[in-house]
């Protein structure tokens, strides 16, 4: 199983951008499929963004797309999450997660599809 710690949270007006990290301990991270959720106050967890083992393959949520980036460093146990153009309804705990299947070559959208996740990170876009 993998270890996940996320980062890089944080406050921002809307139209700023930032990076969230999120770091993974054990060797199963690099054949993990990798995603990014959001849960806003009030709201169930919704799917943002994810990225096969290898990063060959990868979507994002229609709400996010060409705002966006998932992208990974298996040499760093990393996979990030770049935003831009945020918008006050970006707002919410983004959590990263490992997907139950190694070496993979779907992209899973389902947080039931994932079995390792990290503790979140707040973000807030104010306008």
């Amino acid at each position: 199983q993998v270890q996940l710690v996320d980062s890089g949270g944080g406050s921002v007006q809307a139209g700023g951008s930032l990076r969230l990290s999120c770091a993974a301990s054990g060797r199963a991270f690099s054949s993990s499929g990798m995603g990014w959720f959001r849960q806003a106050p009030g709201k169930e967890r919704e799917f943002v963004a994810a990225i096969t083992w290898s990063g060959g393959d990868l979507d994002h949520a229609d709400s996010v797309k060409g705002r966006f980036t998932i992208s990974r460093d298996n040499a760093k146990n990393t996979v990030y999450l770049q935003m831009n153009s945020l918008k006050p309804e970006d707002t919410a705990v983004y959590y990263c997660a490992a997907s139950l299947v190694p070496y993979s070559l779907r992209v899973y959208y389902t947080a039931r599809e994932y079995n390792s996740w990290g503790q979140g990170t707040q973000v807030t876009v104010s306008s």
